[in-house]
Formats: structure tokens, sequence, C-alpha cells
């Protein structure tokens, strides 16, 4: 039987709840979340199966102006999101007045041929009639295929949402197996959720400057038991005290919650060990960001 089939990239600006989102579409996290912005900073495909359809959701970094190669990379990952795909999904909290960033993207938008859908998300946290003004404003622009209020925390919406996205897959072939889930290896996942408790768990700058590199992955011959050991990144020698904290605090309450996390993914117990080094500004070294993984 064919199938309806294509790539739906996720767009907006950050903190507007395009990870929330897939996570929501996907019944399962695969992508992690936090109130702090530019949490996603790689491109992530998650892969939809039903009877009908197979959708490559791609989800992308947050579109804000770069202020550092880190940011670059973020940028041009986001936007190159926008090309070769079926549908575009555009994600909006329900504010009533567009700011600079979503007119940059709206401007994007505008240049592409693909059907583009507007997702006002978050809409538990306004009134109907604000909600009201917010859909008049975005039916203003015209290119805009359908326009679905939703609350992707809550799951309200998501149904409808696949319903408007299949109107403009083509039949063909399916991209992945029905069994996957995503494109990414399970040590990526992994590092990544290490990074949303270090994002979760420290304040202000600290968290942004951070990446997490997996060490070592391997099963303890024997025992139902998976060691891991991971390296905590960050640009500053404070910072690194900060990170671990008094007497270790923080770094246990990272790890800790970590653990926790990575188990509940794997389905196994996990013995997670942890190490915080110092790399210079590293969010403006290309050698440092290809390292990382941050490759163009």
């Amino acid at each position: 039987m064919s199938k309806k089939t294509g790539f739906i990239s996720i767009v907006g600006r950050p903190n507007v709840g395009k990870s929330t989102l897939l996570n929501s579409i996907m019944g399962e996290k695969l992508v992690i979340t936090s109130h702090k912005p530019q949490t996603t900073r790689n491109v992530i495909r998650c892969i939809y199966n039903d009877d009908q359809t197979q959708m490559v959701f791609i989800d992308t970094p947050g579109m804000i102006k770069p202020k550092n190669k880190l940011g670059d990379y973020m940028m041009k990952s986001a936007t190159s999101s926008l090309k070769d795909v079926e549908c575009i999904v555009y994600i909006i909290e329900p504010d009533k007045k567009l700011g600079p960033g979503d007119r940059t993207i709206l401007e994007n938008l505008k240049k592409t041929d693909v059907p583009v859908i507007a997702v006002i998300n978050k809409i538990d946290t306004v009134n109907k009639e604000d909600l009201l003004e917010v859909i008049q404003m975005l039916d203003g622009q015209d290119f805009f295929k359908d326009i679905i209020p939703m609350s992707a925390i809550n799951g309200d919406g998501t149904g409808i949402l696949l319903e408007a996205i299949k109107k403009y897959l083509p039949e063909g072939p399916e991209y992945f197996p029905p069994e996957a889930r995503t494109d990414q290896s399970e040590r990526f996942i992994i590092s990544e959720l290490i990074r949303e408790k270090i994002l979760r768990s420290t304040q202000e700058e600290i968290p942004h400057g951070t990446a997490v590199e997996i060490t070592s992955i391997s099963e303890r011959e024997g025992k139902d038991l998976v060691d891991i050991e991971a390296t905590i990144y960050c640009e500053k020698k404070s910072h690194k005290g900060i990170l671990i904290g008094k007497n270790g605090s923080m770094l246990k309450k990272i790890g800790t919650r970590a653990r926790e996390a990575i188990e509940f993914f794997l389905k196994q117990p996990v013995n997670l060990q942890l190490w915080v080094k110092v790399r210079d500004n590293w969010r403006d070294k290309p050698f440092d960001l290809n390292d990382l993984g941050y490759k163009p």
C-alpha cells in the first residue's frame, strides 16, 4: 500500500515551543526542552509513522541574530531546513505584535514555494479575544495555507496539525524503516539529555557556553548496567567552579538528573561519570565547534 511521505520543517523564534511540539507529536521525549532560548542547536529529524503516512519532522534551532560562530552555525542550519521539504510549520506565540525576529522569518517564508502552516502555540496562556486578534493578524499574511491554534505542552491541537500536514504530502517511498524514530545516534541523545539538565540547573550565560562530549559508553559484562563517561566543556574557569559547585554539589545535581533521564531513555540502569573542563571561547573557534559536533 502506498503512503503519503515527506519532510516537514518546524521553524520559529527561540523558545516558542518547537521541540515541545515535536515531542508531543512523537509521543515520547526525543528532543530536549527548557525555558531558556536556543536550547536546540542541531537540526534533528524525527520520524512519525501511521498506516497512511510517514512524516519526517525537522526540528531546527530558533532563528535569531547570531552573536558568535556557534550562532552562525545554528542560523544557517535553521534557514537551510526551508529547502527540499514538502511543508513548513511556522510556530508563533499568541502575541498580537510581530517582533523583528518574526518579521525576518516571515520574509524568508514568503520566498518559498512550499505550503506553510502557521501554528499559534501556548493558547492556554491567553483569553479567546486576544487569540482571535492573533488569528486575524496571521490571516492577513496571505501565504499561510492553514492557521492552527494549539497547546503543544498539553497535546491540544496535535491531531488537527497532523491532518493538515497530510494534505500537502505526495505519495512516495518511505525514507526510513517503520521502526525508526529519529536520525540521531544514541550517543547524541545522551549528550543532549545531559545538556538539558545543565540548562535546567544553571542560570544566566553559563548554560549557553557549555557543550557535552560523550567519551565512552559500555555495557558492564555480566550485569544489566551501562557505564557512561562524559565531559562538560565551558568557556571560563569561573563557570567551571559554578558547574561543579561547593563540594561538587551542582555537578552531583546535574549528574543525578541526567542519569535518571538517560535510564528512562535506555530502559536500563546507568552509571554516569561527569567531568568539567575549560575550552576558552570555544563558541567562536571553528576547530572546537567542529570537534564538538557542530559541523557545517
